[in-house]
């Protein structure tokens, strides 16, 4: 009795019982939204330039979405896929399959990100123990990345913070630099030759692993919030396929923030004309509307697992709603032509990014593809060096930012032992040319409050 007494007391002084994802901070209350704009408990409103964490493609509350959601629910809201199928699960998979750059698809269905890339390795596990290769289990993946937060995937990211955050006992895969231009490439160099060299990092990393052990090799085809927004260099893509396939290691792209459209194509790795053996989407797939994740797996992959067998599963897999959602977000993309908008709008939105900061003091790289852009901010112009002691930049911009009415994803790295933050905006599809105004009215006041001023 008196333990539930002292809770309620607690439970009264903080004024909730949510365990937040960042326990000691105080939250606005998110009430509505539509659009562009989501607003608080108080009336305040935010302009939404990154989708949530790229999340929200078709804006907030289209009306699309939310009919096909209640028409859904209405029918069949779940029923557990070890004992059915369902129509949404159906039309979902074959519309995906249809956007994939090889025929012959198949598309497997989750709640998040996470899920979707851990399913992606235990595809690739049982892949090769099918082709009797058990031996093949060593999971490569790159500096700066980030795959989700699960115990496989947190082990083949290169995020430093989250992996030391979590505190797991991770399994030490080799990791290789990322293809990153700005800080990477010599001087000396041209893009042919750095992304030969870059994709020979992988060459090394599996000749040094024995090829014999390698299962995957995955990455970003445009690097997300790790990094900042930062795409592969022309031909690095194609290079590492051609490693991959020489020596015999399946080819992952994550494509859980740069797909499902976000890139201006549907599936990011067609800007490289490559076909990977599979690729993992999410946030964009169901725009938020619902929980949602897909697998695309090649045909010769998933043929020879329908021959073995795939022992994997979780309770919400092709979930009814969650893929009627996915089918209505894929009917707006195709009938509003949002690809093309996003390629359109995207380099308006480029162009006046470095017009209003491409000369601005701190500011050292402005990068982007489709709707997808990054803004690495540095000490020095010349020197690229990073900020002392910035550890909390990352955390001023974005409350910063909120105190100015925009939503927008700051993120940073550590270089030589200082902070090298940088901000990810990745704005709905929906979005108009006066959004881009706003947004960067509101970020020269949050870089005049934060950065230094020389």
């Amino acid at each position: 009795m008196l333990l539930c007494v002292w809770f309620v007391i607690f439970a009264s002084k903080i004024m909730t019982a949510v365990f937040y994802r960042a326990p000691a901070h105080r939250y606005p209350m998110a009430a509505s939204a539509a659009g562009m704009t989501i607003k608080d408990r108080s009336g305040k409103a935010y302009l939404d330039m990154s989708g949530g964490a790229a999340v929200s493609c078709l804006g907030h509350s289209h009306p699309d979405v939310v009919a096909a959601i209640r028409e859904q629910v209405g029918t069949l809201a779940f029923a557990h896929t070890a004992f059915f199928s369902n129509q949404p699960q159906e039309d979902l998979a074959a519309r995906i399959a249809a956007r994939f750059t090889e025929p012959s698809a198949r598309v497997y269905f989750l709640s998040g990100g996470s899920e979707a890339n851990e399913t992606a390795l235990k595809v690739a596990w049982q892949y090769w123990v099918a082709r009797g290769k058990p031996a093949k289990k060593i999971i490569i993946g790159r500096d700066h990345s980030y795959h989700g937060n699960t115990f496989g995937v947190l082990s083949a990211s290169g995020n430093d913070s989250r992996r030391r955050a979590s505190a797991a006992p991770l399994v030490d895969w080799p990791r290789i630099p990322p293809c990153y231009e700005y800080r990477e490439r010599q001087a000396n160099e041209s893009v042919e030759e750095y992304s030969a060299r870059s994709a020979g990092y992988l060459d090394d990393a599996i000749r040094k692993a024995g090829a014999e052990n390698v299962a995957a090799f995955i990455c970003e085809p445009v690097v997300g919030s790790s990094l900042g927004v930062v795409a592969a260099t022309p031909g690095y893509l194609a290079q590492v396929r051609e490693i991959c396939d020489r020596h015999n290691v399946l080819l992952i792209a994550d494509e859980i923030m740069c797909g499902s459209g976000r890139s201006g194509s549907y599936f990011a790795h067609q800007h490289d004309a490559v076909v990977p053996d599979m690729v993992t989407l999410a946030k964009g797939i169901g725009g938020g509307y619902q929980p949602l994740a897909a697998v695309v797996i090649r045909q010769n992959i998933a043929g020879e697992l329908h021959r073995a067998g795939f022992a994997h599963g979780h309770t919400y897999v092709g979930h009814a709603t969650a893929c009627a959602a996915g089918v209505a977000v894929q009917q707006v993309l195709d009938r509003d032509k949002l690809l093309v908008r996003t390629r359109e709008m995207g380099g308006i939105f480029l162009s006046m990014l470095r017009d209003a900061f491409g000369h601005h003091a701190h500011v050292g790289d402005i990068r982007g593809r489709g709707l997808f852009f990054g803004i690495e901010l540095v000490r020095d112009r010349e020197t690229r060096r990073g900020f002392d002691n910035g550890r909390q930049l990352p955390d001023q911009l974005r409350l910063s930012a909120m105190d100015e009415g925009l939503i927008c994803y700051p993120g940073s790295i550590e270089v030589e032992g200082r902070t090298v933050p940088h901000i990810m905006m990745a704005p709905p599809m929906i979005v108009e040319e006066r959004h881009f105004s706003e947004c960067i009215g509101k970020l020269k006041s949050v870089f005049d409050r934060i950065l230094p001023r020389n």
